[in-house]
């Protein structure tokens, strides 16, 4: 574990024993999802991991501290949205040295995971790259901090593939290029967070934890520093079709670029404008793709922990 980083007790304890864990994001609670669902999230994702036998770890920087495992007061102060600001992985150091509040997105949580040494991290959808906005051009095109995390973050990272507001063929062209391995859990098509259906194909696909974990060993003995991501489609009772989010994301794009949203306020502003066009449905959808990501997390790390995580 990395000298200043602060893991929980029940967490060390679990790493020191070879017990399974899962670490989980914070900004997906603080920035992703309204009051009083982040709630719920925070609710169903731990208890997910808890019953499928692993330790939760939810990441964040604490008043300054980078913390893995959060206490349950701090965890509500998150919940609140008190002065909590949104941390990528560039931004940790600084919110160390202003003693500030700090969710963690993908990025920042999984350099946290790293530094404590968890090899297995869940979360609802990865980020990638952006599509243009109306009348920004073409060269403006955002990317993700995520993506290069992933490459230098030797986890196994479940989620419901990328979110449905990015370009997805753009996101899995880069992971590509970065070695990213990408995995399809019981699918052979590239999920879009809020549907299953995207038709862009996945070059491989998993039907058990077992398979999954012999992937991440076999990444692992050659050295490769890069994550194995595996893709679960969102439940099929809560997933909305193809056509459907690929409206509410066209309807999201315009007002985005009519309002003039740039850099980190644009994902918490599309997926709110998401909600708003399928009348709260994606909600829905997102809180049960992050309770159902929690629980294959904790299934592969339970696999992991049986068969040794070195």
């Amino acid at each position: 574990m990395r000298e200043g980083v602060r893991v929980a007790d029940e967490v060390a304890g679990a790493l020191r024993a070879g017990r399974a864990v899962v670490a989980l994001e914070s900004s997906v609670l603080s920035q992703g999802l309204p009051v009083p669902a982040n709630q719920e999230a925070a609710r169903r994702m731990v208890g997910a991991v808890r019953s499928c036998g692993a330790v939760p770890a939810i990441t964040a920087v604490v008043r300054g501290v980078p913390s893995v495992g959060v206490a349950e007061s701090d965890l509500a102060r998150f919940l609140r949205r008190e002065g909590v600001r949104k941390v990528s992985a560039r931004d940790i150091p600084l919110a160390m040295a202003r003693g500030a509040d700090g969710a963690t997105t993908v990025a920042g949580s999984l350099a946290l995971a790293r530094a404590a040494g968890i090899a297995v991290f869940a979360t609802g959808g990865i980020g990638g790259v952006h599509r243009a906005l109306e009348g920004a051009g073409a060269a403006v095109r955002d990317e993700s901090a995520d993506l290069e995390e992933l490459a230098r973050s030797p986890l196994v990272v479940v989620c419901a593939g990328a979110k449905s507001i990015l370009d997805l063929e753009g996101t899995v062209e880069r992971l590509e290029t970065l070695g990213v391995p990408v995995l399809g859990w019981r699918t052979s098509e590239l999920p879009g967070f809020f549907t299953a259906e995207t038709g862009i194909a996945l070059d491989a696909r998993v039907e058990s934890a077992a398979e999954v974990a012999a992937v991440w060993r076999a990444q692992r003995a050659l050295g490769r520093g890069q994550a194995v991501v595996l893709m679960q489609p969102p439940p099929p009772e809560h997933a909305l079709p193809r056509g459907v989010v690929e409206r509410a994301v066209a309807s999201a794009l315009s007002r985005a670029s009519n309002e003039g949203v740039k850099g980190g306020a644009v994902t918490p502003f599309l997926l709110a404008e998401v909600e708003r066009v399928t009348d709260g449905s994606s909600l829905g959808v997102n809180l049960a793709l992050l309770e159902r990501n929690a629980a294959l997390a904790a299934e592969v790390a339970v696999e992991l922990a049986a068969g040794g995580n070195g």
